[in-house]
């Protein structure tokens, strides 16, 4: 506790402020582009029926909510995609839950919040969430990024309100008390998925604010009997949690995402394409098959259909994976329903298969290796031994900055927001008013 209390912006690496400006970037160019799903109007419709006020923006619009509506559109609208950002070994989308806490309190403040503090916010939220995802040692049961997502957002905002350490550990406790999300909503592909990120982000500011108005909460959140590791994870080892804290930053092992899906289909959509440039056709493939650590199983390892939604299409390889090889790539045009009914890509998608391979991790996203069968009767495989936009396969900053602007392009068109953000963003440590960093991705 004492660590996220403590810890100023001159106590975080260049290398950790450079993670947190680069994801906090990409993060925003996500949220905008998640403004024309086709369930965000409705979202929008339950969020303003909360409460009176106008304390915080919503990303792609002029639209001004109270702050934790907006923070619950801004995530929603971050994640309903599948582009945001994760931290594989934790297993959670943690910047998606922390970042619109963080910003909708910036908003909210009477007084300016400077880009040192909402970068400071941005890390330790980070750490928190990431640490604790990183604490399983089980399979998911429970949606990680909304359980440890809440403890982040929380976090995020203590960090901003100047909590000790006593009211940071009522914080927490008020977050334990809303902590929530199932993986049930993964399993059918359904858009309760962004909304449990969004709820996160939502009650880490409801978190802060019971901290704030001093009621008690309980003091034992993560360890206690009924406490988040015991209520969430069926096994933990929460030993690890302080060791070397402020040696790795968890910010800086975040991952981007390169393409609009389910990141477990990252690996199986580069081996995809790494055999399509090998020769490997829609017209000379008989079968392809992926094998895989158990995560990815659970995850997108999943029957293609004519009806499938495009949450669930995000989060079905065979249809990802379909795509990368009739076109080349996978982008958020492939998600239309329209495309979602293409026969041809469907036919190639029940060419698809999977096996377990041998690792039994169960936070693993690799090794994988594609093997594709040809209709000559010859086989190719390929390995996949990292994921591309993970800390060991980063994205450089050209594809970073090329994601953002194309995100921005789909709502505004041209591409000055992009350059604007861009230098909003690199200006935050010296920025007097934080919120100023929303200016570019807000507004008509």
């Amino acid at each position: 506790m004492s660590f996220v209390t403590a810890t100023r912006f001159r106590d975080v690496p260049p290398s950790a402020v450079g993670a947190a400006q680069a994801f906090l970037m990409d993060s925003l160019a996500v949220g905008v582009a998640g403004k024309p799903h086709p369930h965000r109007k409705a979202v929008v419709k339950v969020a303003s029926g909360w409460g009176e006020g106008a304390d915080a923006r919503v990303l792609g619009d002029g639209l001004r909510l109270p702050a934790a509506a907006a923070a619950f559109v801004n995530a929603y609208q971050m994640h309903c995609l599948e582009f945001d950002c994760v931290h594989e070994q934790a297993v959670a989308h943690v910047m998606t839950a922390v970042a619109p806490a963080a910003l909708a309190e910036c908003e909210r403040c009477a007084a300016p919040v400077n880009g040192q503090q909402l970068l400071t916010a941005l890390v330790l939220g980070v750490e928190v969430a990431s640490l604790l995802g990183l604490a399983a040692t089980a399979p998911l049961t429970f949606f990680r990024p909304a359980t440890v997502g809440v403890f982040g957002a929380a976090a995020a905002v203590g960090v901003l309100r100047g909590f000790d350490a006593a009211r940071m550990r009522d914080c927490l406790g008020h977050a334990l008390s809303q902590a929530a999300g199932t993986m049930q909503a993964h399993e059918e592909g359904k858009p309760t998925l962004p909304l449990q990120i969004a709820g996160a982000a939502r009650a880490g500011l409801v978190a802060a604010d019971l901290a704030a108005a001093g009621i008690p909460a309980p003091q034992d959140s993560l360890e206690g009997r009924y406490g988040y590791f015991r209520l969430f994870e069926e096994s933990w080892d929460a030993g690890g949690l302080i060791d070397g804290l402020g040696d790795v930053w968890q910010v800086t092992r975040l991952s981007h995402k390169p393409w609009p899906s389910g990141r477990a289909t990252h690996g199986g959509i580069e081996g995809v394409l790494q055999l399509r440039a090998d020769g490997v056709t829609t017209a000379n493939l008989a079968k392809l098959t992926l094998a895989a650590p158990p995560l990815i199983h659970q995850l997108v390892i999943r029957p293609p259909a004519p009806a499938m939604d495009v949450n669930y299409a995000r989060l079905c390889f065979a249809y990802v994976g379909a795509v990368a090889l009739c076109e080349g790539s996978v982008s958020l045009d492939h998600f239309s329903a329209e495309r979602l009914r293409d026969p041809g890509v469907l036919a190639v998608a029940g060419r698809f298969g999977a096996e377990l391979n041998a690792v039994s991790d169960p936070a693993a996203f690799v090794p994988q290796a594609l093997t594709a069968e040809l209709r000559d009767g010859s086989c190719r495989t390929v390995p996949v031994d990292a994921v591309p936009g993970s800390p060991e396969c980063p994205l450089d900053e050209a594809a970073c900055r090329a994601k953002a602007d194309a995100c921005l392009q789909g709502i505004y068109g041209g591409s000055i927001r992009g350059e604007v953000l861009a230098e909003s963003v690199s200006a935050l440590p010296g920025s007097p008013d934080a919120s100023r960093v929303l200016d570019p991705v807000t507004g008509a």
